[in-house]
């Protein structure tokens, strides 16, 4: 069941099908983005896909997913390339720069859905990539 829901959940990623996103997790999904504070609840997640869609346009190549035995806890590990389409508050001024990173993901799982979802990234390769 978990990786079945992570394979969904990047599928849907990958076609910018950011309402099935937050259909896949609970109402109080815990969002801890590799930088900046966590935000808590669907609505805020939501709001944070719309602000990325804003700026970037991604992709996610080759996931792999694992989870632990008990299927309460699940990772993802993956390439993302993207375009940096528009600038992100104080990050650099974007001008269509594409990059590639690795990603990796931390998930906990909860009814059948996604509780926490923990992004992790390397942000001085990314600034690098950028011009930044």
């Amino acid at each position: 069941m978990s990786l079945a829901l992570l394979a969904s959940y990047y599928e849907m990623f990958n076609a910018g099908d950011w309402d099935g996103m937050a259909a896949l997790l609970t109402d109080d999904v815990l969002h801890e983005p590799s930088q900046g504070a966590p935000r808590q609840g669907r609505e805020q997640f939501r709001a944070f896909l719309d602000h990325m869609n804003r700026c970037y346009r991604e992709t996610v190549h080759d996931p792999v997913f694992m989870a632990s035995e008990d299927g309460s806890r699940g990772a993802a590990e993956f390439d993302l390339s993207g375009t940096y389409l528009s600038t992100d508050g104080d990050l650099p001024p974007a001008s269509g720069q594409g990059y590639r990173l690795r990603v990796g993901t931390f998930f906990a799982f909860r009814d059948g859905r996604i509780a926490r979802v923990s992004n992790h990234y390397n942000l001085n390769d990314w600034l690098a990539q950028i011009g930044g």
